[in-house]
């Protein structure tokens, strides 16, 4: 409803500009070229996000001066503190970094958005950057038809720093054009009503632009130009800083309650630091004259002056919240509690983290465990063994499959409708929303993880077609083939029990030779049971019938043994990206088992 109304007072109010003044077109026409640089130059970072900007988030956020470090670096690289926030939520969400290390970088963030004042106005505003735009933009063009997706992300961020640069100078070239025919500064307001009028524009159009670099050079332009006077400038900064935490806000309505309560975090960070310069505005400013004393700055550049200040209410900000950190994360906590978790319906596949690669990744690997989770509660049932009993590996699996025999059929089809089929759905759906490259090695892992959520249906379906032979036989008078079927039970039993031990395993173990033992065990079981059923007929201490079903069901626990190990493998081995080099070495291939397996067999 809002943006019904909003968009076409915005259409209205720039089509009666363009009516009255020729100039207001240029200004108009630089901030849009302005904000369409800061689009390309997003799309230009966006495709170095494909492992490059996570592998670093997750080496440089490990500790509080790290992320704000990060944060700060970051901002000032992409030259886009909504960027970094929108990122910094999508791996807050996925789970990559936790909410202390997103506090940091937001934070930092924060600080590295100043570096664009000092460009514009140290650097901007001093030459005819028009000139460097435009080789900028004739570059930038040619590299973005470039087949390479490096070529064209390196080719969007050529084009988008040309375009910022014409953005600016259009700007500017308008505010000049406005000495001649309107002078803004009659609108000026002094003393404390300015300074919360002007603030409030500051948020406004922040929120309309959704940047704050753009209102900042539009202020700084506007001030170098004699257009605003230099008291309302500082306010048109402090409600940028305000305004730009809308971003945030909107990348957090799709998010969990992580990303919600980072965005709270950067709307409290900026809502404090807007506060504090507001009520210390003319001590800061006897600190600012002071620093552009000591650094030659002249008393009447107040575009530098402006910069100065912007730097240092952001800095005197972070130095407020810092001690605060860990009482505004127990804060957050506590304001976004997280929704009761269900198994029915996915938990970790939100629209903040498909954007990026890495985030993807983690999110379906969340929820494939999600997955893994449902799994066991339906191969619990259908072996008639209590959950708690299946994964205690101190239990005493012998006596209670004779104490709980499977008397009846469990319906493991309306449990497979309940808390698989729609779960499995939207994993699918959400891959093929995926948007990033198969080129990236993040594509690989999806697609492993695709085929290790198919192995997992596949072993349910498995363990479905045993149902009927496990509640005939397990209660059958005939006491081989009972304790042939109990056996079918204990194994499978013991195979969730492994691998749940190398899912938890610490980083001392070594769980790639565990899954190789469990791949020559399932093989030497198969192999061995064969060969007891034909000992078995031969004694005929088993009926024909009874051999057929045992065979066909042994097919079925080793179907169901090779996916859930080749699912294991997948998610808590391959995907494991700090499995050290020496597991790899060690771990064998399927040819190396099978020779492992026939030599023992020759021995036996």
């Amino acid at each position: 409803m809002l943006r019904n109304i909003l968009l076409p007072s915005i259409f209205i109010s720039l089509g009666f500009g363009f009516w009255v003044s020729p100039d207001f077109k240029t200004i108009s026409a630089g901030v849009a070229i302005f904000l369409f640089g800061m689009l390309s130059l997003e799309s230009g970072f966006k495709v170095f996000t494909g492992g490059t900007l996570e592998k670093i988030l997750s080496k440089a956020t490990n500790n509080r001066w790290k992320s704000i470090g990060f944060g700060v670096v970051s901002t000032s690289v992409m030259q886009s503190s909504s960027l970094v926030s929108v990122i910094t939520i999508s791996f807050l969400s996925a789970g990559l970094i936790g909410l202390y290390q997103g506090i940091g970088i937001i934070f930092g963030a924060n600080l590295g958005t100043t570096t664009g004042a000092w460009l514009i106005a140290g650097f901007g505003l001093k030459v005819n950057i028009s000139a460097y735009a435009m080789p900028m933009l004739v570059f930038g063009t040619l590299l973005i038809f470039q087949s390479s997706k490096s070529l064209k992300g390196i080719g969007y961020i050529l084009a988008g720093l040309g375009f910022l640069f014409l953005g600016i100078h259009y700007m500017k070239e308008g505010f000049e054009a406005f000495k001649d025919t309107l002078d803004l500064t009659q609108f000026s307001v002094g003393g404390l009503k300015g300074l919360l009028l002007y603030t409030l524009i500051g948020i406004s159009a922040t929120v309309v632009m959704q940047s704050s670099h753009a209102t900042l050079v539009l202020t700084i332009t506007a001030l170098s130009s004699g257009q605003i006077s230099y008291e309302n400038a500082l306010a048109l900064a402090i409600g940028a800083n305000v305004g730009t935490t809308i971003t945030a806000i909107i990348g957090a309505l799709s998010s969990n309650e992580q990303g919600k309560r980072l965005a709270a975090a950067h709307l409290i960070f900026n809502l404090v630091t807007g506060l504090v310069a507001i009520a210390f505005l003319s001590q800061i400013l006897s600190l600012v004259n002071v620093i552009s004393d000591f650094t030659g700055i002249n008393a009447e550049d107040y575009t530098l002056k402006l910069a100065v200040f912007h730097t240092i209410f952001n800095l005197l900000g972070i130095i407020i919240m810092l001690p605060l950190m860990n009482m505004m994360v127990e804060y957050l906590e506590r304001m976004f509690k997280p929704q009761t978790q269900s198994r029915l319906k996915p938990r970790f596949l939100h629209e903040s983290t498909i954007a990026y690669p890495d985030t993807a990744t983690q999110a379906v690997r969340n929820e494939t465990l999600h997955m893994w989770d449902n799994t066991i509660d339906i191969i619990a049932h259908g072996l008639r063994l209590p959950r708690s009993e299946l994964l205690n590996e101190k239990s005493n699996l012998d006596k209670i499959v004779l104490d709980l025999p499977v008397k009846d059929s469990f319906d493991i089809d309306r449990y497979y409708e309940l808390k698989i089929k729609s779960l499995y759905s939207e994993i699918i759906a959400y891959i093929s929303r995926a948007s990033f490259s198969w080129e990236l090695e993040q594509s690989g892992e999806i697609h492993w993880l695709r085929k290790a959520n198919q192995d997992m249906v596949d072993a349910i379906k498995d363990v479905k077609h045993m149902q009927k032979n496990l509640a005939k036989y397990t209660v059958s008078n005939n006491q081989v083939i009972k304790e042939q079927y109990n056996g079918l039970r204990i194994q499978i039993a013991q195979l969730v029990q492994s691998l749940e031990s190398i899912r938890t395993a610490e980083s001392s173990d070594i769980p790639s030779l565990m899954i190789d033992q469990l791949k020559l065990e399932s093989d030497t079981q198969y192999t061995l049971h064969n060969k007891n059923i034909n000992e078995m007929i031969r004694k005929r201490v088993i009926t024909a019938d009874m051999a057929i079903s045992l065979m066909n069901d042994r097919a079925y626990v080793y179907n169901i043994s090779r996916k859930l190990i080749d699912m294991g493998e997948t998610l808590f081995i391959k995907q494991n990206k700090g499995i050290s080099k020496a597991e790899k070495t060690l771990q064998l291939d399927d040819n190396e088992l099978k020779d492992i397996h026939d030599q023992h067999q020759s021995k036996t």
